[in-house]
C-alpha cells in the first residue's frame, strides 16, 4: 500500500508555502502595473513625436507653397535685369525689389 502523508499534516510548511505564494503574486501584480505603465508612458512620448513630426511636416509644406506663390510673380521667372557698362562693369536692376 501507498504511504501517503495524512491531509492535515505539516501545516507550517502549508502557511508558508501559502505566504510564499501571496508574495508571488503580489509581485507579479507589481511588475505587471510597473510595466503597464512604461508601455503607457511609451505610448504618450510615441504619440507626442508624431504629432510633432506632423506638425513640422505641415510647416515645410505651408512654407513650400508661400515660397511659389512669392516666386510666381508678375511675370517674374527669376532673373534679374543687368546692363553691361564695359570692362568688368555691370549694373544689376530689380534684385533688391523682391517681396
Amino acid at each position: 500500500m501507498d504511504q501517503q502523508a495524512p491531509r492535515g499534516g505539516k501545516p507550517a510548511l502549508r502557511s508558508l508555502t501559502a505566504f510564499g505564494g501571496a508574495i508571488a503574486a503580489a509581485a507579479a501584480v507589481v511588475v505587471g502595473v510597473v510595466l503597464a505603465f512604461v508601455f503607457a508612458a511609451t505610448v504618450v512620448v510615441v504619440g507626442l513625436m508624431l504629432s510633432l513630426l506632423v506638425g513640422l511636416a505641415a510647416f515645410a509644406i505651408r512654407a513650400g507653397r508661400m515660397g511659389r506663390r512669392r516666386d510666381k510673380g508678375e511675370g517674374d521667372d527669376g532673373l534679374i535685369e543687368a546692363q553691361h557698362l564695359g570692362g568688368h562693369h555691370w549694373v544689376a536692376y530689380g534684385w533688391n525689389e523682391r517681396a
